[in-house]
């Protein structure tokens, strides 16, 4: 059988490895900072306020743990459908899927305001509520996939494998479609309540969490001096152009959907149209930097490693820009208190908000990334979680130029 032979090794702690995990480090002190600082002053020193209670740690929290998603799509290929080429680098998407779901749960918890009481939250739930939900999804997440990945590193263990990664790909899906959920049902926000968000997250978790997967492994590849083979580089790059192109068809089915409804023009208006930074946002951050140009890269004649990275790049940049205005554009538009009637009071009632993020809250964010670079680099470093080589000859037997 196909990758049987494939050698596992750690990576070797070089100059490039300890410059890298310095870096990391480094962004990680100072979103503990950005932490301490918010904690000690309260949420009066960020952007944020009554109106605007998600800011920038939420938009790049959830952006990581949708992206947790799809980081296991290498895995899940492998195990469930049989793609026997990704075996050898499933290991490397189970850890991103769980350093990326730990990065963005610490970020989220750690922006709540009182981190110190996450234990009532944690044992008290209201069940018809999403976010008690998701508290079992995430926990779900972090069991499932370290036993899937317990499955593919232990010899003895891998007669379950298969078993694991179904259970892993079903969980994901849910765990995603829960996500987004908490937008869909959150009736009252008009640029949200819909079910196309759930199908959506999905569709574009897909995306993110392949394009921090090659990431990561170019990443790898550089630090361990294991050249990628372009058999599986070609199969992944082809990969990811689809889930671009299924994530901007939905985005204009979402918008197109609800522009169909009278009730919802003035917000697509404003997304769309007049919404200053966040139609700004939309259109060149999620749109042309997030789909239409890695689309072009992607799908242009030939292949380089620079330009798969450089789409890689654009769609992490086109995924921060949909939470953006998902998470911010939807708080900025005003509630609709009192359907069919306009309300005055001196509580800013139908107007729009405006947000600006603080220093804090980006270093905050961008901890999160930090904490998941950091656990998948020491990973690499002290567990055989990598092919000894990545060249074609070892990852697809088969292949011929």
């Amino acid at each position: 059988m196909a990758n049987t032979a494939v050698t596992f090794r750690e990576i070797p702690g070089k100059g490039g490895f300890y410059a890298l995990l310095a870096a990391c480090g480094a962004v990680l002190l100072l979103g503990a900072y950005a932490y301490f600082q918010m904690e000690h002053h309260g949420h009066v020193i960020t952007g944020m306020d009554n109106q605007m209670v998600w800011g920038m740690p939420h938009v790049i929290a959830l952006f990581l743990i949708v992206a947790a998603s799809g980081a296991l799509n290498v895995a899940s290929t492998a195990s469930v459908f049989g793609k026997t080429i990704y075996k050898p680098l499933a290991p490397l998407s189970a850890l991103l899927a769980l350093a990326l779901m730990a990065g963005g749960l610490t970020v989220l918890m750690l922006d709540l305001g009182r981190s110190d009481r996450m234990i009532i939250a944690a044992t008290h739930f209201n069940f018809k509520s999403v976010f008690a939900l998701n508290v079992f999804l995430y926990t779900g997440f972090f069991t499932i996939v370290g036993a899937y990945l317990w499955t593919m590193r232990e010899r003895r263990m891998n007669r379950w494998t298969t078993t694991a990664g179904v259970a892993a790909f079903i969980w994901r899906l849910t765990l995603t479609t829960g996500t987004g959920s908490v937008f869909g049902f959150l009736v009252a926000r008009e640029a949200y309540q819909s079910a196309l968000l759930a199908p959506l997250f999905i569709v574009l978790s897909f995306a993110y969490g392949t394009a921090l997967f090659l990431l990561t492994l170019a990443a790898a590849s550089a630090l361990s001096g294991r050249p990628i083979g372009d058999a599986v580089l070609r199969r992944l790059k082809n990969l990811l152009a689809t889930f671009v192109a299924g994530g901007l068809y939905l985005v204009v089915v979402f918008h197109l959907t609800n522009l169909y409804f009278t009730r919802n023009h003035g917000v697509e208006q404003f997304v769309l149209l007049d919404g200053g930074i966040i139609t700004g946002v939309f259109w060149i951050g999620q749109i042309l930097i997030g789909g239409v140009l890695p689309l072009l890269l992607l799908l242009a004649p030939g292949m380089t490693l620079n330009r798969i990275m450089t789409a890689c790049v654009a769609i992490v940049i086109g995924g921060l820009a949909q939470m953006y205005v998902t998470i911010i554009g939807g708080q900025a538009w005003p509630l609709d208190l009192f359907p069919g009637y306009a309300a005055r009071s001196s509580f800013f009632d139908g107007e729009i908000h405006n947000y600006a993020p603080s220093l804090v809250e980006t270093l905050l964010g961008l901890g999160g990334f930090a904490i998941a670079a950091v656990m998948v680099i020491i990973a690499l470093k002290v567990l055989r979680l990598l092919p000894e080589k990545l060249d074609n000859l070892t990852l697809d037997p088969h292949h011929s130029k």
